[in-house]
Parts: C-alpha cells; sequence; structure tokens
C-alpha cells in the first residue's frame, strides 16, 4: 500500500473526498491547495477521527512555481518519504474562443498544464531520488477529443494532460515508478454542479471511491465510473467527425 499520499486542490471536491478515502484507510496525507482554512479544517477533522495517522497541510497555488517544488520537498522531509503524488490542482472553466476571454482561457491553461507540469516535475524529482512512487494525473474524458464552445479551451487542457501522463510512462518504463492517467467522467462537484444535463453524472461519494479503487490499481490509463466511461471513450474516439459534430 502506498502510505505516505500528497494531494493537490485538497480544499474540496475530488481532492478533499480522496483524502478522506485514504485516511479511513490508515495513509498519512500531504494536502496542499490555496484555501489554508479549509485544509487546516479538513486536517483537524481527519486527525480527529483518525489519530493513528498524519495529515500535514500546506497552502499552494500551483501556478506559483518555485512554492510547488518547495511545498513538495517540504512534505517529503517531514514524512520522509512520498509514495504517490495525486496532481488535482485544476479549474475547469473555460471560455468560447474569440469572445473576449482570453484571460480566463489562458488562466485555464497555465492552471491545468503548466500548473500540471511544475508538480510532475517536482513529484518525479523526488521519486528519482527514491527510486519509487506512483505519480497520478487527473485529466478528463473530455480530453480524448477537441469539444466545442465553453468546453473547447479545458478540453486541450486535458488531452494534454493525457499526453504528458503516457510520455512519463514512456520515460519510467521498466523502472520502480509508476504513473497513471486517470480520466473522470461527469462526477458531482461545485465544477460541474450548474452543468445541465451532464450525461451519466454520479454523486461525489460514488465517484470519489471509484477514483481510490482506479489509483489504488496503479493502471497506466483509467476512464472512472469505469462503466459506462471506458466504452464510451472509445466511442467518442471513432466517431466520424460529422456525426461528433453533430452529437456534441
Amino acid at each position: 500500500m502506498r502510505k505516505n499520499i500528497l494531494i493537490t486542490g485538497a480544499s474540496s471536491g475530488l481532492g478533499e473526498g480522496m483524502a478522506r478515502e485514504w485516511a479511513a484507510r490508515g495513509c498519512n496525507l500531504a494536502l496542499c491547495a490555496r484555501r489554508a482554512d479549509k485544509l487546516e479544517a479538513l486536517q483537524r477533522e481527519l486527525q480527529q477521527a483518525y489519530p493513528e495517522i498524519r495529515v500535514l497541510v500546506r497552502g499552494l497555488d500551483v501556478c506559483n512555481y518555485e512554492q510547488v517544488f518547495e511545498v513538495f520537498r517540504g512534505f517529503r522531509e517531514e514524512l520522509g518519504s512520498l509514495d504517490r503524488v495525486v496532481v488535482n490542482a485544476g479549474i475547469g472553466s473555460s471560455q468560447p474562443i474569440g469572445r473576449g476571454h482570453f484571460e480566463a482561457n489562458r488562466q485555464t491553461v497555465e492552471t491545468n498544464v503548466i500548473g500540471a507540469i511544475a508538480q510532475s516535475e517536482a513529484a518525479m524529482e523526488i521519486f528519482r531520488e527514491q527510486n519509487s512512487g506512483h505519480l497520478v494525473l487527473m485529466s478528463s474524458v473530455s480530453g480524448v477529443r477537441g469539444f466545442r464552445g465553453p468546453l473547447n479551451v479545458y478540453a486541450a487542457t486535458k488531452a494534454a494532460v493525457a499526453s504528458l501522463a503516457e510520455g512519463l510512462q514512456l520515460d519510467t518504463r521498466g523502472k520502480p515508478i509508476n504513473v497513471s492517467n486517470i480520466m473522470p467522467g461527469y462526477i458531482l462537484t461545485d465544477i460541474n454542479r450548474s452543468t445541465k444535463n451532464a450525461p451519466f453524472r454520479v454523486d461525489l461519494d460514488t465517484g470519489v471511491k471509484a477514483l481510490v479503487k482506479a489509483i489504488d490499481a496503479e493502471k497506466r490509463c483509467a476512464y472512472v465510473p469505469w462503466w459506462p466511461w471506458t466504452p464510451l471513450s472509445h466511442v467518442l474516439k471513432a466517431m466520424p467527425f460529422g456525426l461528433f459534430a453533430r452529437a456534441m
């Protein structure tokens, strides 16, 4: 079992849910996010519920790249090692291209792509020193193809994260470092709460349990929940462009 787990974006949503699930399984946690007050409240709750584990928290903006390295190294020093790093921090907002929202789209790309690269750099540096570790990159089913309108830039960032994961898998092939690309479908969080008609959306608890199960399996790529997103991902990839355009 991966004992010491670092999760970014752990103050809410999927990150917070995964922290609760791994805490219940006896894992030590290193939690970071921009909202330090929420992290501290979560820390108190988990330490009270599971006094046998360690829960460390630090504020972190993943777009502060120097801070990413400082926080990851600090957690490693406190815990002695990092067994798994979950690159979960990200934002879900993007806007249609050419409608005057460049700054919002730039922020989405900077957070979801460059922030993910910074986190991967910091994690892999530690894993290479340890000669062990599990890097988890949170992509999305939306990363399998381009999407129109408000999802355009967001989907592009998740495609980039998926490609980053696959490249790192090639880099670490045959080594004691695993890299997983996790591609969730619609799991109810604040990011997608306002999305109307989200297909096959599951509640947060169901989604988090499926996520933790998939991550613990340490497969190269996992769609979450497995059903229906694994078969649907193949359909989306194979669908002719004209049909895909009408469907989306």
